[in-house]
């Protein structure tokens, strides 16, 4: 991902570049296309989205003054940068289905019914998800396989759906932030030519006080608003356990991803290792033929448990499932190329610079950045890049070392994805954590989303406050000369 360099506002072709006002027309257009489209209409992102795209194309064609093959080349580089997180949701959705056939997920349900209760459900889920996303490096991952098991846990608990949700999603981009193996971790140092262990190292207050609050968050929902004592599992659990073998082998496809993903493998890599693993514990474990269990792969899981409710939690739609939700990401990637690429973003931050009045003020600004970015390119890798390679200059102006622009372009960018409903991360997390819900969108979960809540702000209110920066030199010599 790194190796993505970005238009920065001062190497654009005066003849193409847009002014404030230009690069204003299309993000307007995206707000109107989407808030009447999904907002008011209730239709799915893909159209909405597809408007955008057209109205960015015609107006980067016929007001900015590409030719057609530069409008193309804008939407293909959308799509290249976010190659990986297609190619992940494309194989997470076999994983998923190999899992829930093999026994791993319905086992790691009978057994978290068995342990946890409802009052503790909710924080220990939050930190077992971080941890897990700190050992592999991948808050997707993370989601789409032990995720999908907590769902299931707080289903049988009686947990609401959303505050499930937002607990899984808030440790896994915690864990995920602080992990030298996370692609967004590695990249953010990368693009702002810091240190990968200064760049941990200088989250690590923010992070710890955004998730240590979240998790105080959830254990007061656990104590105040559900319901305690030890609920009646059985409906659940019982089953689970007639209609699975439930023996120690269920959980192999477990070990070997993120086995291999804890030894510094990719995710690809690993969640295909874990696909092979699910379809052979398939055929040991449970009894299936070798091409039923490929099958399933493909097409999906339909299990017959006896009880509506299980069957529910269990029914996953297979690589032939994802159709709906890689639309939508490969829709927003080709909206986000076009507005990277014609200027528009790169704009956008360099009038946001002449707004920058203090080291503190560009920290938060900087955050600011990564957010609207998140918003409009639709992926958290772009949310990174962008602030990160416009501003490195002006941080070198106020004397800020590189560990301030990557921890705020983190901070506010990684986990900030989920609040817009078109965004990759978006898509792909409610997908995974409301399969019984077709075209949901992240809007029913962020709510209970306390980390991805506390972490931007968090990183404002030091910076306001004069802790979100490490002034090298005295401040009156950090501030970048003005001409009289």
């Amino acid at each position: 991902m790194s190796d993505h360099a970005p238009l920065v506002y001062e190497d654009i072709d005066e003849a193409l570049r847009p002014s404030l006002g230009e690069a204003l027309v299309p993000i307007l257009a995206v707000v109107v296309s989407l808030g009447v489209g999904s907002g008011y209409l209730g239709l799915a992102p893909h159209a909405p989205l597809l408007w955008s795209i057209a109205f960015t194309g015609l107006f980067a064609r016929y007001r900015l003054g590409y030719d057609w093959d530069g409008v193309y080349d804008a939407a293909a580089s959308g799509l290249k940068m976010g190659l990986q997180a297609i190619l992940i949701l494309f194989v997470i959705y076999g994983l998923i289905a190999t899992w829930i056939s093999a026994g791993t997920i319905p086992g790691l349900m009978y057994y978290g019914l068995g342990t946890l209760t409802p009052v503790v459900f909710l924080p220990v889920t939050a930190v077992l998800a971080a941890i897990v996303a700190f050992a592999i490096g991948s808050s997707w991952t993370t989601v789409g396989t032990l995720g999908v098991a907590f769902v299931g846990i707080g289903e049988g608990l009686g947990v609401p759906l959303a505050m499930t949700a937002g607990a899984i999603v808030s440790g896994a981009y915690a864990g995920d932030k602080q992990s030298p193996l996370s692609d967004t971790t590695n990249l953010a140092a990368a693009v702002t030519n810091a240190d990968l262990y200064d760049h941990i190292k200088a989250m690590r207050n923010g992070t710890a006080i955004a998730f240590g609050l979240a998790v105080v968050a959830y254990a007061v929902l656990g104590v105040y608003f559900i319901e305690g004592g030890n609920p009646d599992v059985s409906a659940i659990t019982g089953p689970l356990a007639d209609s699975y073998a439930l023996g120690p082998l269920v959980f192999l496809p477990l070990v070997v991803t993120f086995g291999l993903a804890v030894r510094g493998y990719p995710p690809l890599p690993s969640l295909i290792a874990g696909i092979f693993a699910g379809a052979l514990t398939t055929v040991f474990a449970q009894g299936a033929s070798f091409t039923s269990a490929w099958n399933i792969f493909l097409n999906g899981t339909d299990p017959a448990t006896g009880s509506e409710t299980v069957n529910g939690l269990l029914t996953a739609g297979g690589i032939s499932g994802s159709a709906w939700t890689i639309a939508v990401v490969v829709a927003a990637l080709a909206l986000g190329g076009l507005l990277e690429r014609t200027g528009v973003l790169a704009t956008l931050a360099h009038n946001l610079t002449q707004a920058v009045w203090s080291p503190g003020s560009l920290v938060a600004g900087t955050g600011l950045a990564a957010i609207v970015t998140n918003a409009f390119s639709a992926q958290q890798y772009m949310s990174i890049v962008v602030p990160g390679m416009s501003l490195r200059n002006l941080y070198e102006e106020y004397d800020l070392p590189e560990t301030d622009l990557s921890r705020a372009v983190e901070a506010a960018g990684t986990p900030t994805g989920p609040f817009f409903p078109w965004h990759a991360g978006a898509v792909f997390m409610t997908s995974q954590l409301y399969p019984n819900t077709p075209g949901a969108i992240s809007w029913l979960w962020v709510p209970f989303y306390f980390f991805g809540i506390l972490s931007p702000v968090v990183l404002f209110a030091m910076a306001l406050t004069g802790h979100g920066y490490t002034q090298q030199s005295d401040p009156a010599e950090a501030a970048p000369a003005t001409d009289d």
